[in-house]
């Protein structure tokens, strides 16, 4: 049995040293990463049993991800794809500072996870979970994809397992109105949702105060809970008629990707582990913290660090 299933795509992404530009480096760094495996990881290094499924090319490539994300203790379920046009995405990134930025090149199109269907994949091992979480990236890769992201969330509803979903919208995969369509059709099939702010206006129409944006969206949609992250001003969760409010944790940023799977995978380990929604919060945002000091996407965090960001910050909070 798992405390948390899920279920995407993880790519490998390549970075050359910091300071280098792609079109000049002669080395790249490797790295694994993928929203739901980020989640997975870090809901598994604070103790929680986590479950990726997904499919993959048989190929070393596709072992790697495989080795990378049990090493954390996360266990993988996975299809294997032996055809001869099997793949694994990938992305390139190559951190800047201002005023250049940081640049995210992806290299994800025709990978074997696009071709994934209920069949092929192991919806049994949702039966006995009591999560099963995706993200809005994996419906925007392939109509394929969409089509088994609302399959595996309608099975993880009729087995009582809690679904979790992060809207997590990706310009570079698809357009504000077509996400917005995705993710609506899917919502009748989540109990729980996180949706970055700015993701809640784009691609939903959702402005304005952020404790009514957040009310509204489980007025509306009849969500038990919702979460909405709102960058350095923190994040806010409605549930049980209660309003919930989180400051950030000051963190000094060494890589920024990965933050709000950090965050989720932090939020939904502590109510997996008994916490309430405002402790929750409080773990999301101290594992998010953790994570920006750490290169890559994982949060390779211990429960002891964690629980140390907040015990310095118990005012963090506010009911």
């Amino acid at each position: 049995m798992s405390d948390i299933v899920t279920f995407g795509e993880t790519m490998l992404r390549l970075s050359p040293p910091r300071g280098e530009r792609l079109e000049r480096t002669s080395e790249l760094g490797v790295r694994t990463g993928g929203a739901e495996s980020n989640v997975a990881v870090a809901a598994a290094r604070l103790g929680r049993d986590a479950t990726w499924i997904s499919k993959l090319p048989d190929s070393a490539l596709g072992r790697r991800i495989v080795s990378e994300l049990r090493s954390h203790g996360v266990r993988t379920d996975v299809a294997w794809d032996g055809s001869d046009d099997a793949r694994l995405g990938t992305y390139y990134l190559e951190h800047g500072g201002e005023p250049r930025g940081t640049e995210v090149i992806y290299d994800r199109a025709g990978a074997s996870v696009t071709t994934a269907t209920p069949a092929e994949l192991p919806v049994g091992t949702l039966d006995d979970a009591s999560v099963c979480y995706t993200s809005g990236i994996t419906p925007a890769l392939s109509p394929t994809l969409a089509e088994t992201t609302d399959a595996l969330l309608r099975a993880a509803r009729e087995t009582g397992t809690t679904t979790a979903f992060d809207l997590n919208y990706r310009g570079k995969l698809w357009s504000p109105m077509k996400a917005g369509e995705c993710y609506e059709s899917l919502f009748p099939h989540i109990d729980l949702l996180f949706a970055a702010e700015r993701d809640a206006a784009t691609c939903l129409g959702r402005e304005g105060d952020p404790i009514e944006v957040a009310n509204g969206l489980l007025r509306d949609f009849d969500f038990e809970t919702v979460v909405l992250t709102r960058g350095d001003s923190g994040s806010v969760a409605v549930h049980d008629g209660e309003v919930y409010e989180q400051d950030v944790y000051d963190a000094e940023t060494f890589d920024p990707i990965g933050t709000g799977d950090a965050f989720v995978g932090g939020f939904l380990a502590k109510r997996l582990d008994g916490g309430d929604v405002p402790d929750a919060l409080a773990y999301g945002a101290a594992t998010a913290s953790l994570k920006r000091t750490v290169d890559g996407d994982l949060a390779v965090v211990t429960p002891a660090e964690v629980d140390a960001v907040v015990e310095r910050s118990a005012g963090g909070i506010s009911r």
